[in-house]
């Protein structure tokens, strides 16, 4: 006899069908839970409205992107820390920040592109340099770069950054020149390798439908 309770109805389709319906909508249904219910939780508990955020660039890569680094073209590169300082730490040098001083810094090897950040509040007053700051740039998605300068006026904390791959701090009214405490949104706190890549990748999967995924 065929049921005719609509919830028993939804929880056969849901769980015991095998048809590509039923798939589509328990992909929808753990998109909307974790977008809407287990990702605000995490951000209240982690001080952010950003709790984990997907690397989507290479600015924070150590080793060659389009055959450049920090604004140099290689052809070839060989990865290891004393070759990278090499290259990008003259920059590092001119503010003031030694080869040991970066060493100890979190995330002193960088990380990238398709790497998840798992991201902590950032209380402005707490924050030290060479700490790997999220903050809202010009875009939605927020910016993931190595704050090396901090400084205060007026009671308030400002902070500069660069991306570890990138030749400078990138400059202008919403840039990282001077960042105020209004936009910032935590600080790195853990890399987990690769698992970022299901974000681009279903981001560059919607992109032809004119759908836009910001966090």
């Amino acid at each position: 006899m065929a049921t005719k309770n609509p919830v028993k109805k939804i929880w056969q389709f849901l769980w015991h069908s095998d048809s590509m319906w039923s798939l589509f909508a328990n992909i929808l249904i753990a998109f909307i839970l974790i977008k809407f219910v287990i990702y605000p939780l995490i951000g209240v508990v982690f001080g952010t409205s950003y709790p984990i955020v997907a690397v989507i660039s290479e600015s924070m890569q150590h080793d060659l992107s389009n055959q450049q680094l920090c604004g140099e073209q290689f052809d070839e590169f060989k990865d290891s820390f004393s070759n990278y300082w090499q290259i990008c730490g003259p920059w590092y040098e001119n503010q003031g920040i030694t080869q040991q001083q970066f060493q100890k810094f979190p995330f002193p090897n960088g990380f990238n592109k398709g790497d998840i950040v798992i991201v902590w509040r950032g209380k402005p007053q707490s924050l030290e340099l060479g700490d790997v700051l999220i903050f809202q740039g010009s875009k939605p998605q927020p910016i993931i770069h190595r704050i090396v300068k901090k400084w205060s006026e007026n009671g308030r904390y400002y902070f500069q950054t660069k991306g570890d791959h990138n030749k400078d701090s990138i400059t202008g009214s919403s840039g990282e020149t001077q960042i105020g405490e209004d936009r910032i949104l935590g600080k790195g706190l853990l890399r987990i390798p690769y698992l970022g890549w299901i974000k681009i990748i279903f981001v560059q999967a919607v992109k032809p439908f004119g759908w836009t995924i910001t966090t």
